[in-house]
């Protein structure tokens, strides 16, 4: 799975970036300082199961604090967008050809208004950030529109005559942009199309490319630089969308890289933090930390980690499992505790697990042991959130 974080230049997505995978990313308040796409990994908190087990974990794919799982997820950050970048405008093309196997968008808006459309530094509160919004769908749905338009009509003629469904011919067409025919099928009916695809006009098909764009890549806005915002500018979009979180992703990128530096006791989503060396620290760092405290108390953590979250649980809508090789000990082959977490689409079955781990488990399959009830079950018994299974398999 992988989260894209867009947004038109000098918003703060590279700091985002940095700030949820502490990967280098270069930073500086001018547009497209994004010029290649930045991949890391950041983490998403579940609760693990080894405090029902009554032992440490020993995880291998993760890591684990204090009863709190951290699982991977990749992220990428992607070139500024600015509009008619599906025309080739600014570094459009390159933006949008990266985009292709992102499942889930965060789209980073300065809340602050203090950029222009292009991402030019003006006074703060002059721009409308529901403007960034409104053009960052058009541009993404006008891109797949040109992927979709191309050749459509010759595509559906020949369908027509052999009897194809449309739905088949789409999905040929977007496969490269991890578009699956659930999600093809969602846009067809939303867009409430003619069913005969040769009379399709080009608003038909633009609008089933902003369809398509909801259902395959689902968009949080990050309402950035909310320490400096006006208030009313975050509420407007609040208002406007039904996803919104407000970040500080400054604040949480100096907190991330305070506590690998073992200055302040920190994990991300934390709602405030402890100085743990103030013998490392000048006047000025201290009282820069401690104002950063104040805020964060204040206004219950920067807003960083849970908008990653939110785009993984809610908007992905995935679970984390636990594969094991014993059932009783919650242990691999090599007896370590709880090694592996996976995320898996809510509704998953145990037979998806087996393949999502190995394609021969898969193939293989026999039957599933939960390991908190020791019940026996078979391939499509459907999973829930921290569920540890077992997967039987023929050798």
């Amino acid at each position: 799975m992988q989260v894209g974080i867009v947004g038109k230049p000098n918003v703060g997505k590279s700091t985002l970036f940095s700030a949820l995978t502490l990967a280098p990313a270069q930073i500086a308040p001018y547009p497209f300082t994004t010029i290649e796409a930045n991949v890391g990994v950041g983490f998403v908190r579940t609760k693990c199961p080894h405090q029902i087990l009554g032992k440490p974990c020993q995880p291998k794919n993760s890591h684990c604090e204090n009863g709190t799982r951290f699982v991977r997820i990749e992220i990428l950050d992607v070139a500024g967008l600015v509009p008619d970048a599906h025309k080739g405008k600014g570094l459009g093309n390159k933006f949008l050809d990266d985009l292709r196997q992102a499942d889930a968008l965060i789209h980073v808006v300065d809340a602050s208004g203090g950029t222009d459309c292009e991402g030019n530094p003006v006074t703060k509160g002059c721009h409308d950030p529901l403007e960034d919004v409104a053009f960052l769908d058009k541009e993404v749905s006008y891109w797949i529109y040109g992927i979709l338009g191309k050749g459509l009509d010759r595509l559906a003629k020949q369908a027509k005559v052999a009897g194809t469904k449309i739905e088949k011919i789409l999905y040929d067409k977007l496969t490269g942009l991890k578009i699956n025919e659930a999600q093809i099928s969602a846009g067809l009916r939303k867009a409430d199309l003619n069913a005969d695809p040769t009379r399709w006009t080009e608003d038909d098909i633009l609008r089933l490319a902003e369809e398509l764009l909801k259902a395959s890549k689902p968009m949080i806005i990050a309402a950035n630089k909310c320490d400096i915002a006006p208030p009313e500018l975050i509420k407007k979009l609040s208002d406007a969308h039904e996803r919104v979180m407000p970040t500080a992703a400054d604040y949480e990128l100096t907190l991330r890289r305070a506590a690998k530096a073992e200055l302040i006791d920190y994990t991300p989503g934390d709602h405030g933090f402890k100085i743990k060396s103030p013998e490392k620290l000048n006047e000025m760092q201290t009282a820069a930390l401690n104002k950063i405290n104040s805020w964060l108390i204040a206004n219950k953590g920067t807003g960083v980690q849970e908008c990653l979250e939110r785009a993984v649980f809610e908007m992905l809508n995935l679970i984390v499992v636990y594969p094991v090789v014993d059932e009783t000990h919650w242990t691999d082959k090599e007896g370590n505790v709880l090694p592996d977490a996976y995320l898996v689409p809510k509704g998953s079955n145990a037979k998806d697990l087996a393949f999502k781990v190995h394609t021969d488990l898969g193939n293989n399959f026999i039957r599933a042991i939960d390991g908190k009830t020791h019940m026996t079950v078979g391939a499509a018994h459907v999973l829930n959130d921290g569920d540890v299974i077992k997967i039987v398999a023929r050798t």
